[in-house]
């Protein structure tokens, strides 16, 4: 049994429990509507932060692609996997504390939600610490062990150690907005991005080109600008939510919870870490496919890099609707509302084929010319064209594992969605790219076909268990 059974939330309400008095009183208004409709409420804010969010990206790649050329962007995209290698632990903490955090907004137990605030952000700036050193001390190593082509790595080695530097204040900044959404906030983030997506995407020509009199930095400008703003932008949202006394205001009572609770930590680390052992497997299955695709030259490198700035937009109503079906979840079950789940479910698939379906069918029509965005040279845009068209209606099905998968681990669920999640990753994924583009004559294609077998795969799997396993299961609050 996954489940913690708990104990009932104390009826004493603090002072400081209004606001969170109000977001009830708000959300009870959205469940006397359809669940789809609430969702898509949430959703669109969420759903503009993930673009907001990749808008500097994909602007920094195109400047840098188009003006700086292919072994420049090559250089990104060959560290790229090794980043969210590192941060995967952190992502899946905060994956975690936005469980229990949704629970106690659910259960309105104000005290256990400043509890998981305090002992996320403590554990996560650790964490970066640690990270920081480590990633920066043997950059060079992995990146020689990835396969890095020898043209661009010294380059990659550089712009990975401005990154590396600045994890302790970035992973703060997306845990803060990972809180903020387990609370059903999705408008705040939405907000500081904005703001971080105007500063990134102002300092980028300063930095990258040296403009009145800054520096010129050329590449390494992009990682610059992209530190400079989150930087910036944690600051003014702490003020501004203390402005506004949000419920996750940093103030007095969440100060003096920032320490570690080595309970509360027990079970972040019992949710999380399945989560960040994914996240990590699917990072290193990343290096794999890259280390398959970098024996291709160059040019493979950068289409792989392209591709992913494209797919990250495809990705983003699969991966919005994982978080808001969490949330909902969470809420309900921390509120003994189990009877909005299958509806949950529901509203989350039915929103997952309408609007990534529609996002799939506009990149099929437009995808050479959102390629030739940020490519110029004819043999790159073709390979990249090439994995575009082989892949990108799997991530509707990708999509709809999220959904199942998001929804068991809101109870806390996370062994077995986990180990299938890995399994067709590694038992299917890796072995079909490897084979396929080494075994026959599709080449390079062969790499591409590994995502969406894996895919299918996964989705078998999770359904499988959510039908006949998950649901005879007795669901009870991880909050107490």
């Amino acid at each position: 049994m996954d489940e913690i059974v708990t104990k009932s939330s104390s009826t004493v309400k603090s002072p400081s429990e209004t606001s969170i008095e109000e977001g009830n009183s708000q959300g009870q208004h959205l469940d006397s509507q359809p669940v789809w409709r609430s969702m898509l409420v949430f959703l669109v804010p969420l759903i503009l932060s993930n673009i907001l969010q990749s808008v500097g990206q994909l602007v920094g790649t195109i400047v840098v692609g188009r003006w700086l050329g292919v072994n420049a962007l090559a250089a990104i995209s060959a560290f790229f996997p090794l980043f969210f290698l590192l941060v995967s632990f952190t992502i899946g903490i905060g994956a975690g504390s936005s469980i229990l955090i949704g629970q106690a907004y659910g259960a309105r137990n104000e005290e256990r939600m400043k509890a998981v605030v305090g002992t996320t952000l403590t554990f996560t700036f650790l964490l970066g610490l640690t990270l920081t050193l480590i990633g920066g001390i043997f950059t060079r190593d992995i990146l020689n062990l990835m396969g890095t082509p020898a043209n661009i790595i010294d380059t990659s080695v550089h712009y990975a150690r401005i990154l590396f530097w600045s994890m302790p204040v970035m992973f703060l900044y997306f845990a803060y907005t990972t809180f903020m959404r387990g609370t059903g906030d999705s408008k705040t983030p939405f907000y500081t991005l904005i703001v971080s997506t105007i500063l990134d995407l102002g300092l980028l020509p300063f930095l990258i080109f040296g403009w009145l009199g800054v520096p010129k930095f050329g590449l390494y400008g992009a990682a610059y600008a992209s530190v400079a703003s989150t930087a910036i932008t944690f600051v003014l949202m702490l003020i501004y939510l203390n402005k506004t006394n949000h419920p996750l205001q940093f103030d007095a009572s969440v100060r003096q919870h920032l320490r570690i609770d080595f309970g509360l930590l027990k079970l972040l680390l019992r949710l999380g870490i399945p989560s960040s052992i994914n996240m990590i497997l699917v990072s290193l299955s990343e290096i794999a496919v890259i280390t398959f695709v970098n024996r291709f030259g160059s040019d493979a490198t950068a289409a792989y890099g392209a591709v992913n700035q494209v797919v990250s937009y495809v990705q983003m109503p699969a991966i919005s609707l994982g978080i808001a079906v969490s949330i909902f979840a969470s809420q309900s079950i921390g509120a003994n509302r189990l009877d909005r789940l299958k509806d949950v479910i529901r509203a989350g698939v039915l929103l997952n084929y309408f609007i990534g379906g529609i996002i799939v069918l506009l990149v099929y029509l437009f995808s050479q010319d959102i390629l030739s965005w940020f490519l110029t040279s004819k043999n790159t845009l073709q390979i990249a064209h090439s994995l575009l068209i082989i892949t990108l209606w799997s991530y509707l099905v990708f999509g709809h594992a999220q959904i199942i998968t998001a929804t068991m681990r809101a109870s806390g669920t996370v062994l077995w969605p986990t180990v299938f999640s890995v399994l067709s990753i590694w038992c299917v994924e890796v072995p079909v790219a490897y084979g396929l583009s080494n075994f026959t004559s599709l080449g390079i294609q062969g790499i591409w076909i590994g995502y969406p077998v894996a895919f299918l795969v996964n989705l078998v799997l999770q359904y499988t268990y959510y039908r006949w396993s998950w649901n005879k299961k007795r669901i009870t609050r991880l909050i107490h």
